[in-house]
C-alpha cells in the first residue's frame, strides 16, 4: 500500500460518506418518533425508533393516532402517485431513448445537406438552461389544451433531449462500418441496418441513457408541478411537497416527509440494482466480441 493508494482510498471513503450520508439521516428520521425528533438530532441511531411514519403517510394509521404520534393527519395515495411517476418515467424513457436513437443514428451514418448545421443546433441546444424554455413551454402546453394530463407532462422532452441524441450519436461513430457494409451487400436498407445491427450493438449505451434519463423523470419536480396540479396527474415529487404543505407551518411533518420520500427512492435503487452491473459495464463501450 502506497502513500499515492492510500490518499486515492481515503479521497473515496470520504466521497462516498458525503455522497450517503444525506440519504442514511433521511432514513434514520423517517424511523425516529416525530415527538423527540429535536431531542435525538445528534444520534446517529433513532433512540425512539417507530414504523408509525410510514403508516400515517400511506394512510394506514387512524386519524387520532397519527396526530398523537406528532403528525398532522396528512396522508398520501401513494400506489396511485406512484403509479404515476412510473408511467411518467417509463414512456419518458422508451420514446426518448428510442426517437434519440434514431436521430443519432442519421447524424452519424446518413449523409444529407445540412447535417452538420443541424447536429450543431443540438450541441447549441446543450448550452441553453432548462429553465429559460419553461414559461414557452408553460404557455403551448396550455394553448393546447393540455394542462393536468400525461400528455402535456410528457410533451417537452418525450422526443429528444440534446444531450441524448448527441451521446448516441458519438456512440454510433464508434462502430465498425465493415458490419453495416456486409450487411448492405446481403441487402439490408437504412431501417434494417439500424434496427439489426446498430440497435443489437449499442445496447450498453441505450441501456445507459435510459437509466440517467430515467432517474431524471423520476425526480422531477418543477415542470410536473406546473402541469399536473391535479390529483390523477400528480406524480410522487409533487405529492410530496403537497403532503408537506398540509403540516402546520409552526411545526412541519419532517418525519412523515423522510418517510415519503425513502418509499419514493426505493423503486430508483431496485432499478439500479437491477441494472447497475449492465450500466457499470457498458461504460467501457465495447463494440464487437
Amino acid at each position: 500500500m502506497r502513500a499515492g493508494r492510500i490518499a486515492g482510498w481515503t479521497v473515496l471513503g470520504l466521497a462516498v460518506l458525503v455522497t450517503v450520508f444525506p440519504f442514511y439521516w433521511m432514513v434514520r428520521t423517517a424511523l425516529t418518533d416525530a415527538n423527540h425528533i429535536f431531542s435525538d438530532n445528534f444520534s446517529l441511531i433513532p433512540n425512539h425508533f417507530t414504523w408509525a411514519n410510514f403508516r400515517r403517510v400511506l394512510g394506514l394509521s387512524p386519524l387520532a393516532e397519527a396526530r398523537a404520534a406528532g403528525g398532522s393527519g396528512a396522508s398520501l395515495d401513494f400506489l396511485l402517485y406512484l403509479r404515476n411517476s412510473i408511467v411518467y418515467s417509463a414512456v419518458v424513457v422508451v420514446v426518448q431513448t428510442l426517437s434519440c436513437a434514431m436521430a443519432g443514428y442519421a447524424l452519424a451514418r446518413l449523409r444529407f445537406r445540412g447535417r452538420e448545421a443541424v447536429f450543431a443546433v443540438f450541441v447549441s441546444a446543450l448550452m441553453v438552461p432548462p429553465i429559460f424554455t419553461l414559461l414557452p413551454n408553460f404557455a403551448l402546453v396550455r394553448d393546447l389544451g393540455l394542462l393536468n394530463t400525461f400528455a402535456g407532462i410528457v410533451a417537452p422532452v418525450l422526443l429528444m433531449t440534446p444531450f441524448t441524441v448527441f451521446f448516441l450519436r458519438q456512440f454510433f461513430l464508434s462502430l465498425p462500418r465493415e458490419v453495416e457494409e456486409a450487411a448492405v451487400i446481403d441487402g439490408a436498407g437504412v431501417w434494417g441496418l439500424f434496427w439489426r445491427i446498430a440497435l443489437p450493438m449499442s445496447r450498453g449505451p441505450l441501456v445507459t441513457i435510459g437509466l440517467i434519463n430515467g432517474v431524471g423523470a423520476w425526480k422531477d419536480y418543477l415542470w410536473p408541478l406546473l402541469v399536473g396540479k391535479e390529483e390523477d396527474s400528480r406524480v410522487l415529487t409533487v405529492a410530496l411537497g403537497v403532503f408537506l404543505e398540509q403540516s402546520p407551518n409552526a411545526r412541519p411533518d419532517w418525519t412523515g416527509l423522510m418517510a415519503g420520500s425513502t418509499l419514493s427512492v426505493i423503486p430508483v435503487l431496485l432499478l439500479l440494482l437491477f441494472f447497475g452491473k449492465r450500466l457499470a459495464g457498458s461504460l467501457q463501450f465495447t463494440g464487437i466480441k
